[in-house]
């Protein structure tokens, strides 16, 4: 009945019998139980997703000719935020969801088609999408309480939704956060707090067994309240921790599970730390995670933090971005990140100009181009 494993020792005449039962593990599933406990109660969670919103949300844009009003919309997207407020938000839900909305906000002032004149971040476990037939959202349901709002796609094809999503293999309208990936890391991660935590309150030591008798002999129930009154007084709690247990009248310890040795808890978490570092695309030096020396210093984890993580994720933002806002813009935009204000990789844009002046075979368009800039007006190459 009981899936319990027994065993029975005669050998030196005291009956005994070894429970164990090792039950399945159990793992966050849910989106809003993983941003519950990736990011609420975990550190290293929490840590990860505001350095990479926060490095994203400030880098600069660059924008083409005849689109400043795009560049002006994102430095102001709404009374209530900034530009970088709007972003971290942004880029924040990324992290724990796996996917961003933007709501554009156009007034109902006579004109048939023009840009947004607001942005606004949306919760992402509060929107549903609309199934089109071809696999494609038609629009999307935003639902507050009891209150739920549609967004359709206009007859321009421009839709007042913006969804940014990072990629998912088996789901062709949500995208797949780094929390996901690292969810079990994470239970890991969060169960070795628990059972230091639980260590802590129980006197720093597993729970364990009194056993009594040699021949099978019962404590009296007076025997047995005096020895429960004095456990409780003078062996529970942390300040009772290490206090000698003084065992008399055939009285025997016998631990009960492991023990934090055996199950070098410890190491776990720090192993633990280290896969969900990596989920996110963070450096584990960055941190502090101690037994990983992969970089030789921290400025080069941190040069790799924005090569590998932050700059890939800010440039496909931009595209989404240009390609969002120049349907119902004048001219074409093209968001472009500002790598020049970027304080990290200083030292690699002062090697890459270094290059640049260098290179007498090249124009100076072809320079600014190689660069990263726009081209210069006509007539004004050397």
């Amino acid at each position: 009945m009981f899936p319990w494993k027994t065993r029975e020792a005669k050998a030196s005449g005291v009956p005994f019998v070894a429970l164990s039962q090792l039950g399945n593990a159990r793992w966050t599933r849910d989106k809003a139980s993983l941003t519950r406990e990736g990011m609420l109660h975990n550190a290293v969670g929490y840590r990860c997703v505001r350095l990479i919103a926060e490095a994203a949300a400030g880098v600069r844009w660059r924008v083409n000719e005849g689109a400043e009003d795009a560049l002006t919309l994102l430095e102001h997207p709404n009374p209530e935020q900034s530009g970088i407020e709007l972003l971290e938000a942004f880029y924040g839900h990324l992290q724990t969801n796996g996917n961003a909305y933007l709501h554009g906000v156009v007034l109902d002032d006579g004109e048939e088609y023009q840009m947004p004149r607001q942005i606004y971040a949306l919760r992402p476990d509060r929107m549903s999408p609309i199934a089109g037939q071809h696999g494609w959202p038609l629009g999307w349901n935003y639902k507050v309480d009891r209150a739920s709002h549609r967004f359709m796609r206009e007859a321009d094809g421009w839709s007042p939704i913006l969804h940014f999503k990072l990629f998912h293999p088996l789901d062709d309208y949500e995208g797949l956060s780094p929390l996901e990936a690292a969810g079990k890391s994470i239970d890991v991660h969060n169960a070795g707090a628990s059972w230091a935590k639980a260590l802590i309150d129980n006197s720093a030591r597993p729970s364990g067994a009194l056993i009594y008798g040699k021949g099978g002999e019962r404590l009296t129930p007076e025997q047995f309240l005096r020895l429960k009154q004095e456990l409780e007084v003078a062996h529970t709690g942390a300040s009772n921790a290490g206090r000698p247990m003084l065992l008399e009248g055939g009285l025997d310890w016998k631990p009960m599970g492991l023990t934090p040795n055996d199950m070098d808890f410890i190491a776990a978490r720090h192993d633990a730390a280290r896969e969900i570092a990596l989920a996110f695309g963070v450096p584990p030096m960055m941190l502090g995670i101690p037994g990983d020396n992969t970089y030789s210093n921290y400025k080069e984890a941190n040069i790799a933090f924005w090569r590998l993580t932050v700059l890939p994720l800010v440039e496909k933002a931009g595209r989404s971005l240009s390609n969002w806002l120049s349907i119902r813009a004048p001219e074409r935009v093209e968001l472009r990140p500002d790598l020049d204000s970027i304080s990290a990789l200083s030292s690699e844009r002062d090697a890459l100009w270094a290059r640049l002046e260098n290179a007498s075979y090249l124009t100076d368009d072809e320079k600014r181009e190689i660069a990263g800039l726009a081209p210069l007006k006509q007539g004004s190459n050397s």
